[in-house]
């Protein structure tokens, strides 16, 4: 079997960063605040555009300056109260920032406090804050800087920065990160600096971002890849003119902390009461992943997919109702300039083809006829169609490992006796109207009969295969289809159709 290519060196990316943070850390003697952007754990963007890049490595560079850091975990009251879902796991911002103190703590890692940014007396926000302070976590609550971002003098004074209490922090590396973008973690850094320099501490600030990669060109896909996941907040790339008028290079950098940054020097040198050492944006960080890039090609083909997987997400929350369309029509306008298109994903057509063949057999469920495929890392494409007995998503997994496994066809990893009890389990002992299986289902199922089922203990062994495949299905999942195919870590898009005529699924 063919294997993926490898397109970025963790190893490289470790020791480069790894020194770079120290050599800022020395600037600045007493202390570092490092702003983390981008995902600190399992960052799945970063994976899906830099074949070989390990979702966790951030945590591995932590983890080798655990002695030296304590964590700060930052979060948007606002993202708390409108449910913001993050799209790897399937949770909320608020979830997403409990999992993230598990995960540290797993790696033996404490985050020293939490901080709600922007509180203005939300509801579902202070609800947040009671649920851990009532497990032993050290919460604080920031409202919005008065004067910001006009005003310096109300800003570093006690009415802007000064109104925020003290974090109380006792190594020289302070790393503040949150679960996504707009946590406020720019103002807790900044708000920290100013109670710093009031109690005499040299602190500095630098920021870690992940993307844009600002050694790369400004139209690299990698780059444009970044702009497709953030559309929804509306972030851009472009050159960074400070960088340009005070080194003559170009550097790209986005334009959130390209519109902050002359206000942000003037805060800092307000603070520290001297003339900043940061020319620009790009000094400001302490970014090596392009460094660490081996294979650019690999890199640029993956960055392409991953522009039109996030066209088929947006697509579909904004059938949903969750998404504007304009961001849709953002990402639109990228591909057109990158000149692909959901055609460019090899499994949109076959999953297409699938539901025609499954509408062709009139063995769909309810009228409703679905299509699924599957990518194998030797570019083998496997399909599936729904049935009576279990969704496209099952149908295809099952194909999938069966391929994998060399079982004939015509073999059932399943026999009909756990099928029928299961449909009739569903049906009349749980009141069920749908009794096809759905892949959370299917998987409990296959499990099952593996102890008993050479076959189907051959399948099962091969479901870590599919990790980091490509999968299309011509329908919005259904949630036991969405958390199976989650599980086994499948690069999914779909279609923005619904799989089926109800309003609600269960």
């Amino acid at each position: 079997m063919a294997t993926r290519r490898i397109g970025f060196d963790n190893e490289r990316y470790l020791r480069e960063q790894e020194a770079e943070i120290l050599r800022r850390v020395e600037r600045f003697g007493s202390k570092l605040y490092l702003e983390f952007g981008g995902k600190l754990v399992f960052d799945y963007h970063a994976a899906r555009v830099l074949p070989g890049y390990d979702p966790n490595v951030k945590m591995r560079l932590l983890a080798s300056l655990a002695e030296r850091s304590d964590v700060i975990l930052c979060i948007y009251a606002g993202d708390i109260e409108r449910r913001r879902i993050r799209g790897d796991f399937g949770i909320t911002y608020d979830s997403d920032a409990l999992k993230m103190i598990d995960d540290l703590g797993g790696w033996g890692i404490t985050v020293r406090a939490v901080v709600i940014t922007r509180f203005d007396g939300q509801e579902s926000a202070q609800r947040f804050k009671n649920r851990l302070e009532r497990r032993g976590v050290r919460v604080y609550t920031h409202r919005f800087t008065k004067g910001y971002p006009t005003d310096v003098d109300t800003i570093v004074s006690d009415q802007g920065y000064g109104a925020n209490e003290y974090i109380q922090t006792d190594k020289p590396i302070v790393v503040v990160t949150g679960p996504g973008p707009n946590s406020g973690k720019l103002a807790t850094c900044l708000s920290q600096l100013y109670h710093e320099h009031r109690r005499g501490v040299e602190a500095g600030y630098a920021k870690f971002e992940t993307f844009p990669i600002w050694n790369l060109p400004l139209a690299h896909p990698a780059n444009v890849a970044y702009e497709a996941a953030t559309a929804d907040i509306g972030d851009f790339n472009a050159i960074d003119s400070f960088h340009l008028e005070a080194t003559n290079e170009k550097a790209i950098n986005y334009n959130r902390d390209l519109e902050v940054f002359p206000v942000l020097k003037r805060i800092m040198e307000r603070i520290s009461g001297k003339a900043s050492t940061y020319r620009s944006p790009t000094e400001m960080g302490v970014n090596r992943l392009g460094f660490s890039i081996v294979d650019d090609e690999a890199v640029r083909e993956a960055a392409l997919q991953e522009v039109i997987r996030r066209y088929f997400r947006y697509s579909c929350e904004h059938a949903m109702g969750i998404e504007e369309h304009k961001t849709v029509q953002r990402v639109e306008l990228l591909m057109k300039d990158l000149e692909v298109g959901p055609e460019d994903r090899r499994v949109v057509a076959a999953a297409a083809e699938a539901a025609r063949e499954a509408e062709r057999s009139g063995k769909g469920n309810e009228g409703i006829y679905c299509g699924a495929a599957l990518e194998l890392a030797d570019g083998t494409i496997v399909t599936g169609k729904n049935s009576p007995l279990m969704h496209a998503a099952s149908s295809l997994i099952l194909n999938a490992v069966k391929h994998l496994a060399g079982i004939p066809d015509g073999i059932h990893l399943l026999s009909p006796q756990i099928t029928t009890t299961l449909s009739h389990f569903k049906k009349d002992i749980l009141g069920s109207r749908v009794v096809s299986l759905d892949l959370e289902e299917t998987l409990i199922a296959l499990s099952i009969s593996a102890p008993m089922n050479r076959t189907a203990q051959a399948a099962v062994e091969r479901l870590t295969e599919l990790r980091g495949c490509e999968a299309h299905i011509t329908h919005i999942p259904t949630p036991g289809d969405e958390a199976g195919l989650r599980k086994l870590g499948l690069n999914l898009t779909c279609d923005p159709n619904f799989a089926s005529k109800d309003l609600f699924v269960g």
